[in-house]
């Protein structure tokens, strides 16, 4: 990093804090434009970038704050020129652009925790430091890794958003129950729940928990692909997924309990199933199956797989299946639940 300029204020000077130049190197410059100037220079009404900015996920900026950079500007004014083309509306822009802000916060909090913990210094009790307790070094250090790797990380940002983009196109156009809907489809959902999170939660710090939360997350993901199903969104103490078909998805649910319910080192586990019609949209699945699986998780017993009558009829010979006496569920009546696990047999030597 070279010395500070006179359009870039010093990042250690006394009225400036030390992540002043870590926010302008993520920017590219130093704050200095208001939405008002940012409507007039891209040409748009100033109510039209102001729903743009909340559709990101930002809060209401004063009009006399000069708070935006020229990226800001460049951002509006392609949206403009993609609204003038014709070929996408306003509202469908604004759409688009809440889900994008939705999932870049979320994937931003990720890559803010993993870098504080690669750049915490360790205090005498050997724990990391987090956001508010960074020194002034760590913050340099924060600076020289956006400056240098950001550039990296935003073309493999693109590269994974091209694929999944892929992938999404793929599910699209695969046949589905109703032609003339695209966003319908026969599926089965998942629903992985820890057990007694809750009061797991109360008896650990800070740092423990996060860890506990990321370890869960990601190895429900890595399971969950791996077995060829989607993971849709992870609640902190659930994971959702999608498969298309029920036997793949009963092999990713006691998969699920035996890598993460019987480990040691992670809380028990339960995992619901239902089979039948949802909408996917916006990266989100919604109908009665994904309200099913999670009503059905809090009627297993931990480490077990249980699932709705509809999935379970269509398993075959690999697995066993009992019926349990039926309860009440909300929205959904008095229902059956059925528990599934492999089927052994013995064969001698």
């Amino acid at each position: 990093m070279t010395g500070p300029s006179a359009d870039r204020p010093d990042a250690s000077s006394e009225t400036a804090p030390p992540n002043v130049g870590l926010e302008a190197s993520i920017l590219g410059g130093e704050p200095h434009l208001t939405s008002i100037d940012v409507a007039a220079r891209a040409g748009v009404d100033v109510e039209d970038a102001r729903r743009l900015w909340r559709a990101l996920g930002f809060p209401y900026v004063e009009d006399t704050n000069p708070m935006f950079v020229d990226a800001d500007l460049t951002a509006v004014r392609l949206v403009k020129g993609a609204v003038d083309s014709g070929l996408v509306g306003v509202d469908t822009v604004v759409r688009l652009t809440r889900a994008l802000g939705s999932t870049m916060s979320r994937l931003a909090d990720w890559q803010v925790s993993t870098l504080l913990d690669e750049l915490g210094e360790p205090d005498e009790s050997g724990e990391q430091p987090y956001a508010a307790e960074l020194s002034e070094t760590n913050v340099r250090a924060a600076v020289d890794i956006a400056d240098q790797v950001g550039p990296a990380f935003e073309q493999l940002l693109v590269y994974a958003w091209r694929r999944h983009l892929a992938a999404a196109v793929v599910r699209a156009e695969a046949p589905t129950s109703d032609a003339d809907d695209e966003t319908k489809a026969m599926a089965t959902i998942g629903f992985a729940d820890l057990v007694s999170f809750t009061q797991l939660s109360n008896g650990l710090d800070d740092k423990s928990l996060a860890g506990l939360v990321e370890r869960f997350e990601s190895d429900c993901t890595d399971i969950v692909t791996a077995g060829g199903g989607r993971a849709v969104k992870t609640l902190g103490d659930a994971v959702l997924f999608m498969v298309d078909e029920t036997s793949v998805a009963v092999e990713i649910a006691l998969k699920l309990v035996e890598e993460i319910g019987r480990s040691k080192d992670m809380p028990d586990l339960r995992v619901g199933l239902a089979t039948g019609s949802v909408i996917t949209r916006l990266g989100d699945v919604f109908g009665p199956p994904v309200n099913l699986a999670a009503r059905l998780t809090t009627v297993a017993r931990r480490n077990r797989v249980i699932v709705d009558h509809a999935t379970a009829g269509t398993l075959g010979d690999d697995y066993e299946t009992r019926v349990l006496p039926a309860r009440p569920m909300h929205g959904f009546g008095n229902v059956e639940p059925v528990t599934v696990r492999r089927r052994w047999t013995y064969r001698g030597g």
